[in-house]
């Protein structure tokens, strides 16, 4: 690849992608904050469900690819028994995710994670990855591995480098823009300009 810049058309994206993995537990670290909230694993979602808190917690950060599947496709995922979909609720109102993919042992992928604007930077989110991450590790995956990228939050890298994970690899990701094919609302991200 060359160095230098590369134009993109109008209506599409681009971001910086960093993969991060982890190739041993660590122990947990204890959450005192988390004594108001309530962690539970959800088996076959409900799509509904599942899309409005996807949108509440990713729409800021431009989550888009769950928006473009059929019903029929996010439903063979999410029903999958080796996708695992942790939630955080906070007096029984749902504001974290973190989901999990078994599907290619001996690796484990998180898919998704992320809480509510409202939870960011309350330290619960990093209760819900330790809590995630002590489940899915008592399935002896050789490593769990996740990408995060230049739409997430800005903490994002350093956020999962806290955490235990090590970066190993960077790419580009290029898509169309999903609040001009309506999957997203135009003022999703307001940080990213629409172009």
């Amino acid at each position: 690849m060359e160095n230098g810049y590369t134009d993109l058309p109008p209506g599409k994206l681009a971001a910086v992608v960093t993969y991060l993995e982890m190739c041993s537990p660590l122990p947990p670290d204890l959450h005192p904050t988390m004594l108001e909230y309530d962690i539970r694993l959800v088996e076959k979602p409900d799509l509904a469900w599942y899309l409005r808190l996807y949108r509440e917690i990713g729409g800021r950060w431009l989550w888009f690819s769950r928006l473009r599947m059929s019903d029929d496709q996010l439903r063979a995922i999410l029903h999958h028994p080796e996708i695992d979909v942790f939630v955080l609720s906070h007096n029984e109102v749902d504001a974290g995710l973190l989901e999990f993919d078994r599907r290619r042992m001996p690796d484990i992928e998180i898919l998704y994670f992320g809480v509510t604007p409202s939870h960011i930077g309350t330290g619960v989110g990093r209760a819900l990855l330790d809590y995630g991450l002590a489940a899915e590790w008592q399935h002896h995956p050789q490593r769990i591995w996740l990408h995060t990228c230049t739409w997430d939050h800005p903490n994002a890298v350093a956020f999962y480098m806290r955490a235990g994970f090590v970066a190993y690899k960077r790419g580009l990701e290029i898509t169309d823009d999903p609040r001009l094919t309506g999957e997203l609302p135009r003022d999703a991200a307001p940080d990213v300009p629409i172009l």
